[in-house]
C-alpha cells in the first residue's frame, strides 16, 4: 500500500478535526459553568428588598473640565431625599469653568463643601490623589461615590445604596448604567458590554469572590480606605481608582451588592466608536493588575467566548459532526439568552438583548483588538 502525502495530509486533518470536536465540546461546558452556575447566581437571584440606614453619608464628586456636565448633575445630587449627607465636589486642577461653578454650588447648598486640587509635581493629574484630598476632607464615615458627568436614578439614591451597608458589610457594589440613544447600534454595544460587565462582578461577589466595582456608582466605610493606607499600592497606575480599590479590600465577608433600580446612576455613553474604543482600552489595562485569580477567571471567560466562536465555524466549515455542532450552538445560545435575559431584566436593558448574538460577537473581536493594541501602545488615562 502506497501512502501518499494527500493520505498524510487527510488523516492529520481528521486527527485535528476530532481535536476540535472534543475542544469544543469542553468550551460549551465552561461557558456552561460560567452562565448558569456563576452569573446564574446574580441573574436569577430574588428582587432586591432595602431596609434604609439613614446613616450619614459623603457623597464624594472628583471632576476635571467637567463644567458642562457639573452644572447639570450636581443640582441632582443635592436633591437627593435623605437626611444626614454632604457632597464633596473636588475640582482637580480644572482649566475650565469647573472650579467657578464649584464655588457657585458651595454657596448655594449648604451641605456642598470644595476641596481644591492643584497640580502637584508628584501627582500630575492624578486622579487617586486628588479622591484622596477628597476622602481626608469628608466629615462623614460611609463614603458613596459617583462621577461628574453622572447623576442618579431617582432621589432615593443614598437611600438605596446606604441600605446595604451592615456591621460586616462595609463596601457595596452599585451598577452604573449609560443613557439609550435612539437608532445607535453602537450604544447597544456599549450598554451590552457595561451589562456584561456587571452580571460578572455582581455574580462572583455573590458567591464570595468580589474582584472589581465601578467608580460611578461604588460606596464603602472610610476605615476601609484608612485600613490599606488608600490608593498607596497603585498610586502609580494612573486608572484603578475604583476597580483596583475593590480588588485589594473587597472579600466574601465586607462586601454587598446593590441592583435595586432607584440605586442606579446613569452616564452619557459615548458617541464615536474611537471614543468607546479608547475608553475600553483603559479598562481592560487596568485588569492587568487585578489577583492572579480574577485575572484567570477573566481570561478563562473571554478565551472561551472566543474559542467557542472559531470551534464552530471550523467543524460547520467541514460538515464535521454537523448536527451535534449545531445542537451545542443552540443550546449554548439557549442558556446565554435565558441567563442574560433574567439579568438584563434586573438592570433594566432588556432591549440589547434582542441583538445579542451580533453584539456579542462584535464586543469579542473587539476584546481581542483590544488586547493587541495595548500591547504596542499605552492608553491615556484620567484628562
Amino acid at each position: 500500500m502506497i501512502i501518499t502525502f494527500a493520505h498524510i495530509l487527510n488523516r492529520s486533518q481528521a486527527y485535528m478535526l476530532i481535536f476540535t470536536f472534543y475542544a469544543f465540546n469542553f468550551i460549551v461546558v465552561i461557558q456552561l459553568v460560567y452562565y448558569l452556575f456563576i452569573f446564574g447566581k446574580f441573574a436569577f437571584a430574588k428582587v432586591q428588598k432595602s431596609t434604609p440606614k439613614r446613616i450619614p453619608i459623603s457623597v464624594i464628586v472628583c471632576a476635571k473640565n467637567e463644567a458642562e456636565n457639573v452644572i447639570r448633575f450636581i443640582p441632582i445630587l443635592a436633591e437627593q431625599d435623605y437626611p444626614d449627607y454632604e457632597i464633596i465636589l473636588i475640582d482637580d486642577a480644572s482649566s475650565d469653568d469647573t472650579l467657578e461653578i464649584f464655588e457657585e454650588f458651595e454657596k448655594q447648598y449648604s451641605n456642598v463643601r470644595l476641596v481644591k486640587v492643584e497640580n502637584n509635581e508628584a501627582f500630575w493629574g492624578n486622579k487617586k490623589y486628588a479622591l484622596t484630598l477628597g476622602i481626608k476632607a469628608s466629615k462623614k464615615d460611609y463614603l458613596l461615590f459617583t462621577d461628574a458627568d453622572c447623576y442618579p436614578a431617582s432621589k432615593d439614591w443614598i437611600t438605596t445604596m446606604s441600605s446595604q451597608f451592615t456591621m460586616h458589610k462595609t463596601v457595596v457594589l452599585g451598577y452604573g448604567a449609560y443613557e439609550k440613544v435612539a437608532n445607535s447600534f453602537l450604544n447597544k454595544i456599549i450598554r451590552f458590554e457595561t451589562l456584561l460587565t456587571a452580571v460578572q462582578y455582581f455574580s462572583w461577589a455573590k458567591i464570595g469572590y468580589p474582584y472589581m466595582g465601578i467608580g460611578r456608582n461604588l460606596a464603602y466605610k472610610k476605615e476601609e480606605f484608612y485600613n490599606v493606607k488608600g490608593f498607596i499600592n497603585h498610586m502609580k497606575i494612573r486608572s484603578g481608582d475604583d476597580d483596583l480599590f475593590i480588588n485589594q479590600v473587597a472579600t466574601s465577608k465586607n462586601t454587598a451588592i446593590c441592583y435595586s433600580p432607584e440605586s442606579f446612576t446613569y452616564s452619557q455613553p459615548k458617541t464615536t466608536i474611537k471614543g468607546w474604543f479608547t475608553q475600553k482600552r483603559r479598562h481592560v489595562s487596568t485588569a492587568n493588575y487585578y489577583k492572579s485569580f480574577d485575572k484567570f477567571q477573566l481570561a478563562l471567560f473571554y478565551i472561551s467566548q472566543l474559542l467557542f466562536f472559531i470551534g464552530a465555524s471550523v467543524l460547520l466549515a467541514y460538515q464535521y459532526q454537523w448536527i451535534i455542532v449545531l445542537s451545542l450552538v443552540g443550546f449554548r445560545y439557549l442558556f446565554t439568552w435565558i441567563t442574560l435575559g433574567f439579568a438584563a431584566g434586573k438592570l433594566k436593558e432588556k432591549d440589547v438583548m434582542y441583538w445579542f448574538p451580533i453584539i456579542e460577537i462584535v464586543l469579542i473581536f473587539t476584546q481581542l483588538n483590544i488586547f493587541i493594541t495595548n500591547i504596542f501602545s499605552k492608553p491615556v488615562y484620567w484628562k
